[in-house]
């Protein structure tokens, strides 16, 4: 087979992402590459093609547990025969294993790195007909990379003794210029083509927040994402074990993951998480890597990471279904004490690296910049715009305020210091702070003494992070740094230069509805779509995977936009291949159609531009238009969807988010008021959420679309 019919077969896809069919064709004629591709790219399908394409077996280097797992049960459900080699396996199994390996069962293997230089793996190596390998997490091998494994070093030695060498390929989400230089010596690549997809993950909403209380911000985020998955990741394990008591306490679905943990908790509450049985996972960054769970709505960064590199790969693990989903990065000064610490206790030898790290995460979160362009230059790469219109400094209203004579007076003051000392003592001085400190050096006689009385030390601090991410001035030092003038301070100082910031008036948290590149900009069933999520819970308790490994949201969506109720109609949903169909297509199949008969529904077609998700095209302005059908032409649900040619539970949902986005529109002649009072009442007693759930409380007569309407009725008077 060729590689886009295997992509097809198996994978139910039909067209390759950026990057992918490249590399691929690399590969397939037998060349080394390095793939560099964000989180949700699509890197594995990059070796999982070809070794399928191969004649041999392709075996697959990947530095946690949780990821072989996740990636071999998604191998199998679609057809794929592969297996993992690592220390979860007991005794029997791996014998087990390494028989079935012997005689051919396999196409991808996968190994953890520290299995991968026994002799007797070696030994196994040189037996079998091995077409590629593939390193996984490749950054790993580099010493300035985030997650440095010593163990990744050996690996180039282990290929070098094998009799023949095979292809070798490596990947990575992660790298900057001097990382990607390592992998290329340090895995002793021959030759490789590099291709670096670019690192701007489109889907995803940035957002920077300083919020006065990080307990209150994360429970009205938790509020308005109510039945959505996330991660939230805290810096220490006592920060988890607080977030998860708490978020207990409120009744949300938690999990919790950290090194303190025993192993047997650690894989319960994972498995929790994987599964859906929980919605939430509180956890250090001892939790993710490799984690394959793609329907992730957000991931919030309740403590500042690190460094950057971290910060990119654990918030990329948001969306990679390609769904709109949100990464929240909340900021205190407390952050960086906690980081200074992590620093001078978990590093051996110099921390410069590390410190110069820290100062530009520090930068990001302190910058009023675009942060996917902040991101994006960190990485290497020029972007294209200024304004991307999908982060917190983009999407909100900003107030520009000259800030020039502060500035001055912060820039003079540490001209005046001599240049030699910290934030800290910057800011005592400019507040009139009576410490000893102050005294013994004789601060309190300079002319910059107290002139920002007026301002609280944080507020001071806040400016000089702003003066340092902007380059006026530069921080130098690691554990205790310095301040000093940049070029640009002196055009403030001495040439009149003017110095403003932009204030957000208010941060919006969410991206437009209706984004193009957000596969919600489809109008889907959300109430076919509640029924088929269930169907996929239930299958995937009988299969024991994880309910994504099953179908993707995005497919499921797209199930509940084009309501296939036949073979060649599934088929040509996307990540709908023909195992999957062979294996699942039934049940889906049969309920869908039950559906559409039961809501006399006209099936619709996938048009052909809709195979490319760049082509899909927004539908707001469709909801404008039964909106003043409704309101200006007074016809009702079921003659605008005459008219229009959609389906009355479009319409429905069409006025819906019409008056849930503030438009003035009288629904209540379409709503059976007569049960009000019970609708109210099953709503309260419902804990879930669920309209399901709430329906099943209510007479028949009362419709989804009565529940919809009075919970949005309830939610607007709450935000009211």
């Amino acid at each position: 087979m060729t590689a886009i019919e295997v992509l097809k077969k198996y994978f139910g896809y039909d067209n390759f992402r950026a990057g992918q069919s490249e590399i691929i064709n690399h590969i397939l004629k037998k060349e080394d590459c390095l793939g560099i591709m964000p989180t949700g790219a699509g890197k594995s399908i990059c070796y999982q093609i070809p070794a399928m394409v191969f004649n041999g077996v392709t075996v697959v280097i990947s530095p946690l547990i949780s990821l072989m797992k996740d990636q071999v049960d998604s191998l199998n459900q679609v057809g794929i025969p592969a297996t993992y080699i690592n220390s979860s396996l007991t005794e029997s199994d791996y014998l087990q294993t390494i028989q079935n390996i012997y005689h051919g069962m396999y196409k991808i293997i996968y190994v953890a790195p520290e299995r991968f230089f026994s002799d007797t793996f070696i030994s196994m190596l040189n037996f079998l007909d091995i077409s590629m390998i593939a390193i996984d997490e490749a950054h790993c091998v580099s010493q300035w990379g985030h997650d440095f494994r010593p163990s990744y070093c050996e690996i180039s030695k282990t290929i070098s003794s094998l009799t023949k060498r095979p292809v070798v390929v490596s990947f990575t989400a992660t790298a900057t210029t001097v990382v990607k230089d390592d992998i290329i010596k340090l895995l002793d690549l021959h030759s490789p083509f590099v291709l670096t997809t670019g690192f701007d993950r489109k889907n995803l909403y940035f957002s920077v927040q300083t919020p006065e209380s990080k307990k209150e911000f994360l429970l009205k985020f938790l509020e308005e994402h109510k039945n959505m998955c996330g991660i939230i990741y805290c810096s220490t394990r006592k920060t988890v074990d607080e977030v998860y008591e708490r978020l207990c306490n409120y009744g949300y679905k938690v999990s919790k993951y950290h090194a303190g943990m025993s192993e047997k908790s650690r894989s319960t509450f994972q498995d929790d998480f994987v599964y859906d049985r929980t919605e939430i996972m509180v956890a250090t960054n001892a939790f993710g890597m490799g984690i394959d769970k793609s329907n992730v709505r957000y991931v919030i960064h309740y403590n500042m990471p690190s460094d950057l590199e971290s910060y990119y790969q654990e918030a990329g693990r948001a969306g990679r279904d390609g769904d709109k989903a949100e990464c929240v990065l909340l900021f205190s000064r407390a952050d960086v004490v906690t980081n200074k610490f992590l620093i001078e206790h978990s590093y051996e030898g110099n921390h410069s690296n590390e410190y110069q790290k820290l100062n530009d995460i520090v930068d990001y979160c302190n910058t009023s910049k675009c942060l996917r362009s902040y991101i994006l230059e960190y990485f290497g790469e020029t972007p294209n715009f200024n304004n991307c219109k999908f982060c917190s400094n983009c999407n909100s209203e900003m107030e520009i305020t000259d800030i020039t004579i502060d500035s001055k007076k912060i820039l003079s003051c540490i001209k005046r210091m001599n240049e030699r000392f910290g934030a800290g003592l910057v800011a005592d001085v400019l507040k009139g702070s009576k410490s000893a400190k102050v005294k013994d050096f004789g601060f309190d006689s300079l002319s910059t003494y107290g002139i920002m009385s007026e301002y609280s030390r944080d507020t001071i601090r806040d400016l000089i992070s702003f003066l340092v991410a902007e380059g006026y001035i530069k921080s130098i030092g690691d554990k205790y740094p310095i301040l000093t003038l940049n070029s640009k301070a002196n055009e403030v100082l001495f040439s009149d230069s003017k110095v403003t910031i932009n204030k957000k008036i208010e941060r919006s948290l969410k991206p437009e509805k209706n984004s193009k590149n957000d596969s919600e900009s489809l109008t889907f069933d959300n109430i076919l779509l509640e029924i088929l999520r269930e169907l996929r819970m239930e299958v995937s308790k009988q299969n024991n995977v994880p309910p994504f490994i099953i179908f993707s949201d995005v497919s499921l969506k797209q199930m509940c936009t084009y309501y296939p109720t036949d073979v060649d109609s599934m088929l040509k949903i996307s990540g709908v291949g023909a195992f999957k169909l062979e294996k699942y297509g039934d049940v889906f199949i049969a309920s869908i159609r039950n559906y559409v008969q039961e809501h006399n529904i006209k099936k619709l077609d996938i048009l052909e531009e809709h195979k490319n998700k760049s082509n899909f095209t927004s539908k707001v302005d469709t909801k404008f238009v039964s909106y003043e059908l409704y309101t200006k032409d007074s016809k009702n649900i079921k003659e605008i969807a005459e008219v229009r040619g959609l389906t009355e539970r479009t319409i429905e949902q069409h006025l819906l988010d019409c008056y849930e986005n503030g438009l003035i529109i009288d629904l209540e002649k379409e709503v059976n008021i007569r049960f009000e009072n019970e609708i109210y009442k099953a709503i309260n007693k419902c804990n879930s959420g669920r309209l399901r759930e709430i329906k099943d409380m209510l007479p028949n007569e009362v419709s989804y679309f009565d529940i919809k309407y009075y919970l949005i009725k309830i939610n607007k008077k709450l935000n009211y």
